[in-house]
């Protein structure tokens, strides 16, 4: 006899605004716990002191999150100047201080040779893996970290404000930044505090899109709770195709459908398939070419992703719909 599912079979994506002081992996627990969902996973660790977009996947949507994980990301992020810390942020224990503050207009000057494809030796609390183990755990233990850097990409970085909320003076600057996959906002800091000769630190982060989930899409734990109370929190669930905007798409018929479902290749007409070449784009899915990547819709939901390849499209996630 099979094990009995624990919960409800929910499909899609909740865009959820991520309060401090909570880890992402309890900040799925709580949304699976109040949708009763029995399969849930994020797209891109928020750290527990930053707030903003998490994608939470629920349910066949957890089959798209290694496409998210690709997505760009955009952040806005106050640094704090005078002091660095362990963590690159304002959790961890002072290791150096400094009296240089550097101006915004000496912070913009120096962003330009972080932008484009860059080599970032991420934080060693980070959850990068050392032989198995996370960084972070071998770091909380007292252990040298030495992580190897590795290419990451910055699209913008600008410096947005002079301030912090609540913060005036030499001491804060806000920047906006939007960058690829593996990058991280506290080992820029700490590498454009060293360019400024500066000491500093991460006093505020929020991530405000990832993908194209937008921080205007996303839901608050209290807003989302009072919804749930009132048996109204799927109105927050998006589709789970949301995640996959930016991958071409193909239309079927319910024939070719009910092929995909069972895992079954299709073959396409020549037609279509000179229609979706132009839309293809170079691009690496969990280690994978992905580059002729498609989505198949059937009246408007989808059924499977897959690669064109050869006139035939083969799937490689098959969706199952629970509505």
């Amino acid at each position: 006899m099979g094990r009995r599912k624990k919960g409800l079979d929910v499909d899609g994506w909740v865009v959820l605004d991520k309060p401090e002081d909570l880890t992402s992996t309890d900040a799925v627990s709580i949304v699976r716990r109040l949708f009763n969902a029995n399969k849930g996973g994020h797209a891109g660790t928020l750290d527990p002191l930053a707030s903003g977009v998490l994608p939470i996947a629920l349910g066949e949507a957890t089959k798209t999150v290694p496409w998210l994980m690709e997505a760009e990301k955009i952040y806005r992020f106050t640094i704090r100047w005078g002091v660095s810390t362990a963590t690159q942020d304002r959790e961890g224990a002072p290791t150096a201080t400094s009296d240089v503050r550097p101006t915004p207009e000496a912070v913009a000057a120096a962003l330009p040779r972080f932008i484009g494809e860059i080599e970032q030796i991420p934080p060693a609390f980070s959850a990068v893996k050392i032989d198995g183990e996370r960084a972070y755990d071998l770091a909380r233990a007292g252990e040298t970290v030495e992580l190897k850097p590795r290419l990451v990409v910055v699209h913008e970085a600008a410096v947005e404000s002079a301030a912090a909320e609540g913060f005036e003076g030499p001491d804060f600057v806000t920047l906006r930044v939007r960058s690829g996959k593996g990058f991280y906002i506290r080992a820029l800091v700490r590498d454009l505090a060293a360019a400024l000769g500066a000491e500093g630190h991460v006093h505020r982060l929020r991530r405000t899109a990832v993908g194209p989930f937008a921080e205007s899409d996303a839901v608050s734990l209290d807003a989302l709770r009072v919804l749930s109370d009132k048996a109204a929190a799927f109105e927050c669930l998006k589709p789970v195709e949301t995640a996959l905007a930016d991958i071409p798409a193909l239309a079927i018929n319910g024939e070719d459908a009910f092929k995909l479902r069972q895992g079954r290749p299709i073959v396409l007409l020549p037609h279509a398939v000179e229609e979706l070449r132009p839309k293809f784009r170079p691009r690496t899915i969990s280690g994978q070419d992905a580059s002729r990547a498609c989505v198949a819709f059937f009246e408007g939901r989808a059924v499977a992703l897959g690669d064109v390849r050869a006139g035939k499209f083969k799937p490689t996630r098959v969706f199952v719909s629970s509505g």
